[in-house]
């Protein structure tokens, strides 16, 4: 990876989105908790929810993370509250597709995915910014099997 690959993949917006995480912690008594691991890179998120109606209330992640990773549980964390798991599920689909496929950007309210369409090219990175939509499915999943 050359130094301009590496200044365009870590732009100052994704900087600014990975120091500055929504929702970040653990809830004290989550409906449902998911951790997500990323076997390349080693990055983690764990997420915890409380649904109500199956709407998702309360959110929390532990970002575990490089700075991608990071800014995708930025975007994600910022879109959560009020999400059903379906939203959650179709985001995570709709993401891997813009990653892997040349898909367009997820819908509302989860388009601020779009800051990540340069790491397309860097495969080897896409597990990462995966893993806070995919934790959160697994937890809203959960929260809904434990009622």
């Amino acid at each position: 990876m050359s130094d301009t690959d590496l200044i365009r993949l870590y732009s100052q917006r994704i900087l600014a989105l990975a120091a500055d995480i929504p929702h970040l912690g653990r809830l004290p008594a989550p409906q449902g908790t998911a951790r997500r691991r990323s076997p390349l890179c080693g990055s983690t998120v764990t997420a915890d929810v409380v649904l109500q109606d199956g709407i998702v209330v309360e959110f929390r992640q532990d970002v575990k993370a490089c700075a991608l990773g990071q800014a995708a549980a930025a975007v994600a964390g910022a879109a959560m509250i009020g999400r059903t798991r379906a939203e959650i599920e179709a985001a995570r689909d709709a993401l891997a597709a813009m990653l892997k496929d040349a898909g367009p950007v997820p819908a509302a309210p989860f388009d601020g995915f779009e800051v990540l369409l340069p790491a397309r090219d860097y495969r080897n990175r896409h597990a990462s910014i995966l893993l806070a939509l995919e934790a959160a499915a697994d937890a809203a999943a959960a929260a809904e099997a434990s009622s």
